[in-house]
């Protein structure tokens, strides 16, 4: 093991290396800033250029572009409410409340320091755990998906605000949004009307450029009001500091493992990482009535949960072979392509490569870092411009984005669509958080359902005869109930002090 860790260390620090990394994190800053770029359309377009590149700097320019992709989705999400990465959705909760508030620089700030946290502990979590954290996705079947996607749509309860009808009927909309396309068992398409854009589903992307960003374009001219703009003497007297986050390393650490828990089991992500971690970190927080109006404690929750996810996604697939996700997936086949099989026999034949992976996401991190100093208050210069100039360059990014991911007008109708339904649903004061969350862990839940059910032969018990479904139902019931009976309880402790 030391001598593959030196090994590693010799390769990443060799220059043209570091030059790989360096241009990786740009790449995927850049993809991931911009609304409909995703990292995963990073790393694809970046993946041809690895081909004449040995397998150990191929992997490093993937690695730069992953961990900075997955970190930069949180900038556009904070500076003009459009997530670059789902991901991020739950950034932009807290982070465009603290935009409109002036407050950007320091947002962007705990973003920058949470992200690398949490990426930091993912790549140490890579390094020293993977074949044991590897055995226990292993473990995760249908049953234990089902459980854990089921337990990530319990938060819709706790964003939606004072309405807990509104809320839920925003995430019936949402779950309703989540069933268009084919059915993931039966091949039979779903509220599609004879149109083959949408057999694949309602692209996601498309639905949060029009939820979050063009609703709030429409948003801003109905009011005839000018976004949240930066006062000079602030934009002059912030700067990005490790103090920032201080107060917040408790939940930094927290939602760190949450996200490489989640990270380890195949096909959930960064997105139910950053929900869930999110919900326990406004559970546990002392000022729980911040979240939702720019709490720096719910960025910081959010962007290390998802940053967590980053290196845990691989470990199923160096070990097992299982992609943990899309990008994962293209890690899987950049391995393929330099004549590597992931599996138990690639770190006793290969454990050089092994551990230069894992050395790269640390130093990937790193970078991180420091590009992101010099890039956010850059960024931050974004909501001074004013918003006849502003508003209109958004626009017009968003419908880009929007049709950039099809290739066809198709992704901008939906935008467009999904811009009124948003702006509606700001007029009329319900939340889109929960319809936000249930598109994303809707098609998860249905699927990993069915296929439990089939399993058992149509029998509900099957989630409660394995150990860790029952466990995830157990701690559902506990999150969910827990904080009334507490209520309550302290309710009748004060009443009968009062007699």
């Amino acid at each position: 093991m030391f001598e593959n860790f030196l090994y590693a260390i010799s390769v990443v620090f060799l220059w043209e290396n570091i030059v790989l990394i360096i241009v990786g994190t740009a790449i995927g800053m850049v993809f991931g800033a911009l609304p409909g770029l995703t990292v995963t359309l990073a790393v694809t377009l970046v993946l041809p250029f690895t081909f004449d590149l040995s397998p150990e700097s191929g992997i490093i320019l993937l690695t730069g572009v992953y961990c900075s992709g997955t970190y930069a989705g949180s900038i556009s999400a904070i500076l003009i409410n459009t997530p670059g990465t789902p991901s991020s959705a739950a950034t932009a909760w807290d982070g465009y409340p603290l935009t409109q508030k002036g407050r950007s620089l320091e947002a962007l700030s705990v973003g920058l320091h949470a992200s690398v946290i949490g990426g930091l502990i993912s790549a140490v979590a890579l390094i020293f755990f993977a074949p044991m954290l590897a055995k226990t996705a292993l473990a995760f079947g249908p049953p234990e998906r089902f459980a854990l996607t089921f337990f990530g749509l319990t938060i819709i309860a706790r964003v939606s605000g004072v309405s807990l009808s509104k809320g839920l009927i925003s995430a019936l909309f949402g779950l309703l949004i989540a069933s268009v396309g084919v059915d993931p068992i039966m091949g039979v398409p779903r509220f599609s009307f004879n149109t083959f854009y949408l057999y694949g589903g309602v692209g996601m992307i498309e639905v949060f450029i029009g939820i979050f960003a063009i609703a709030e374009i429409f948003n801003q001219i109905g009011k005839r009001a000018v976004m949240a703009q930066h006062s000079k003497s602030d934009s002059q007297t912030k700067t990005i500091r490790w103090k920032e986050i201080v107060p917040h390393y408790w939940t930094v650490v927290k939602s760190s493992v949450i996200g490489i828990i989640i990270g380890v089991v195949p096909g959930t992500g960064g997105s139910i990482a950053s929900f869930i971690a999110y919900d326990e970190a406004k559970r546990s927080s002392k000022e729980p009535e911040l979240f939702g109006k720019g709490s720096l404690e719910g960025i910081a929750a959010a962007e290390s949960a998802n940053n967590g996810v980053t290196a845990a996604t691989l470990i199923p697939t160096l070990t097992l072979g299982i992609p943990g996700n899309t990008v994962a997936a293209i890690f899987l086949g950049a391995l393929l392509i330099h004549g590597l099989t992931p599996g138990p026999q690639l770190f006793v034949n290969q454990g050089g490569l092994m551990y230069t992976i894992m050395v790269s996401f640390i130093m990937a991190n790193i970078v991180m870092y420091f590009q992101g100093r010099l890039a956010l208050k850059w960024f931050d210069k974004i909501v001074n411009i004013p918003s006849s100039i502003l508003l209109p360059i958004i626009l017009t990014m968003c419908l880009v984005g929007a049709y950039t991911i099809s290739n066809s007008l198709n992704g901008v109708i939906v935008a467009l669509i999904f811009g009124c339904v948003g702006y509606a649903m700001i007029k009329f004061e319900y939340p889109s958080a929960p319809m936000v969350i249930a598109i994303i862990l809707g098609g998860m839940v249905e699927e990993s359902m069915r296929q439990s059910l089939i399993l058992s032969d149509g029998s509900p018990m099957i989630f409660l005869t394995r150990p860790l479904s029952l466990a995830f139902f157990v701690l559902t019931i506990f999150v969910t109930f827990s904080p009334m009976v507490i209520k309550q309880w302290k309710k009748r402790r004060n009443g009968g002090g009062q007699a």
